[in-house]
């Protein structure tokens, strides 16, 4: 098989000129998002009246296009689509900025997720998850010259949820590693978290640099339950991994390293009309302000702030400029 080779953003350089320092690879998933935001509770056997749209998402597409709308100047990113939608979504991301290498499954259709938004006061999701190709990333596809230039690498938590794509991920981070790139990894998903199991999950991504939870999953993961404060499963993981960053949604987030919390961030106010992708903003948003040598806390400010953006929007990407 052909090494993968990146394509041009939108905006890119010509050939030849100088590319700034601090890329960052992404690797993960691709989907089409079809959400309905409906204010009526749903209604079994029956019509409940929605707004329905089809977006791009997928929760590593949607880090890449947020940090390239926070400014990192080099953004990549390695995921697998269906032939059925890879020009829509290749287009897509490079309006955002993104150079984009999706492979294209031969078999399986792009990925879907259908997001149910109660359309109340908290704007809160159900999805109804159909991985398609997302999960089929093969280690054929990943190449050690992905990293040239890369001064970051970001792994959405769903990888792991496939022995595929699990397989990738660990030659990515072993490549990291030995380059001595960072790596951050987001869990992604309690359901999905239960089901593959918590000592295999933490297995996978032992020696990861940082690790960006949601309060659910990061309860879930440090075996923290009952009244627990945020901060406590933050504090628990952190023994575990350099670094870890826990979000709460209107509760901010809380920052622990070493077995100690070091920072605590509120959440920014808004009206939420969207909670989807809203933890993929908040970790694009840290992660190219981190590469952009903003200190930690900062960059977690940056996070809350680009979520506070997200839910204000429908779907899980930027505003396109």
């Amino acid at each position: 098989m052909a090494r993968p080779v990146l394509g041009p953003a939108a905006g890119a350089r010509p050939a030849g000129s100088p590319r700034p320092a601090g890329g960052l690879l992404v690797v993960g998933d691709v989907v089409t998002d079809i959400v309905a935001r409906h204010r009526k509770p749903l209604a079994p056997g029956t019509d409940t009246a929605a707004a329905i749209r089809a977006v791009p998402g997928g929760a590593g597409a949607n880090v890449a296009c947020w940090a390239a709308h926070w400014g990192c100047p080099d953004v990549r990113l390695l995921g697998r689509v269906g032939a059925d939608s890879v020009a829509w979504h290749e287009a897509a991301l490079t309006r955002a900025g993104v150079r984009s290498r999706l492979v294209v499954d031969p078999e399986e259709p792009t990925g879907t997720v259908i997001c149910l938004v109660d359309g109340g006061a908290g704007a809160e999701r159900t999805f109804l998850t159909d991985s398609g190709a997302s999960l089929r990333l093969s280690p054929d596809d990943w190449a050690p010259e992905l990293l040239d230039g890369v001064a970051w690498l970001h792994l959405s938590g769903y990888l792991f949820f496939a022995e595929s794509s699990r397989a990738v991920a660990a030659a990515a981070m072993a490549e990291a590693r030995a380059r001595g790139v960072p790596v951050s990894v987001d869990p992604a998903s309690v359901g999905f978290l239960r089901d593959l199991g918590v000592e295999r999950f933490l297995a996978a991504v032992e020696g990861v640099s940082v690790l960006v939870p949601s309060r659910g999953e990061a309860e879930l993961l440090a075996g923290v339950v009952g009244a627990a404060s945020l901060a406590d499963s933050a504090v628990a993981l952190s023994r575990r991994f350099s670094l870890v960053v826990v979000t709460a949604g209107v509760e901010g987030a809380v920052v622990a390293r070493g077995g100690a919390v070091v920072g605590r961030v509120p959440s920014v106010g808004v009206c939420a009309r969207d909670t989807t992708g809203a933890g993929d903003a908040f970790t694009g948003a840290f992660v190219a302000s981190r590469i952009l040598g903003v200190g930690v806390v900062g960059a977690v400010g940056e996070g809350c702030r680009a979520g506070a953006v997200a839910v204000g929007r429908v779907g899980g990407r930027p505003p396109e400029s």
